[in-house]
């Protein structure tokens, strides 16, 4: 029997890759399509509320106000929302920028966790309402103090989130590290970072939904313009379906930013998202 008969004989594996890219295809549009679908539960239970028990629309505007409110001045809404949004992703990247540091610092000595984590739980703990004031009369009406707000609400989740994941690498991989005689710096750039992303992700997703709301509390005591300034005014006057447009803007921000951060951590770990998919 020829080799070419024997090779035609085996069996052969089913290709397992059209089975893969389909399940990537519901994946994907079961990602899509049940956000959307809750959401449209949510606007539905919303507008049925409004319409079942009569309520007026200076109590709850329905959706059909709060779109009204939206389309009598569009161009204004989008600016105060463009805004927020500067004032939250200015304070969300410079907390990143502060807190990846200090969380490595701390995750590299106990004595330096001894020394810092008092001072973080004790900023943490410190009400962020009663500090917006302070920031105003330090640093005026401009946007620094919304920045610094963004800063403190961000900053220890991602400290924190980033401290876990950093202190989470395996034993044996530091132990074969340090057999092979590499440097800290190695050690950190090739094994505790890589670990620690998927942790660190964590923290950056936790950290920004509490960026837009330190924006919007910034807005609330000291503003000219931004979202939080539009609620205030907008109470003030008793426009309540203007403050549902805010509140609406300020939802799809968080939104957008979130899944934006959700699909960064999905372009740079892939691993971790078929993990979870698996279990």
């Amino acid at each position: 029997m020829s080799t070419a008969t024997v090779v035609n004989q085996l069996p052969v594996a089913p290709d397992k890759r059209p089975r893969a890219s389909r399940k990537a295809r519901r994946e994907a549009a079961r990602s899509i399509l049940l956000p959307v679908l809750g959401i449209a539960l949510l606007f539905a239970l919303w507008w049925g509320a409004v319409l079942g028990f009569d309520i007026d629309k200076f109590l709850l505007p329905s959706p059909a106000d709060v779109y009204a409110a939206f389309a009598e001045n569009p161009g204004y809404l989008l600016a105060q929302t463009w805004v927020t949004f500067l004032e939250t992703v200015q304070g969300f990247a410079l907390a990143i920028v502060i807190g990846v540091p200090i969380a490595t610092l701390i995750a590299s000595s106990r004595v330096i966790e001894q020394m810092l984590y008092p001072i973080l739980l004790a900023i943490n703990a410190a009400p962020k309402v009663a500090i917006a004031p302070l920031l105003v009369v330090w640093m005026g009406f401009g946007q620094a103090p919304k920045v610094v707000m963004v800063v403190l609400l961000c900053f220890f989740p991602i400290v924190l989130a980033t401290t876990t994941g950093l202190r989470s690498t395996p034993a044996e991989f530091i132990d074969l590290a340090k057999s092979l005689r590499a440097s800290p710096l190695q050690v950190f750039l090739k094994f505790r970072a890589p670990f620690a992303l998927e942790q660190v992700f964590v923290g950056l997703k936790t950290a920004i939904s509490l960026a837009v709301i330190g924006a919007v509390i910034a807005e609330f005591v000291g503003a000219s313009e931004g979202l939080g300034y539009l609620i205030v005014q907008s109470g003030s006057s008793a426009n309540t379906a203007l403050a549902f447009v805010a509140i609406v803007l300020l939802a799809i921000m968080s939104i957008v930013l979130f899944y934006a951060l959700a699909l960064l951590e999905r372009l740079l770990l892939p691993w971790a998202e078929s993990r979870r998919a698996d279990k």
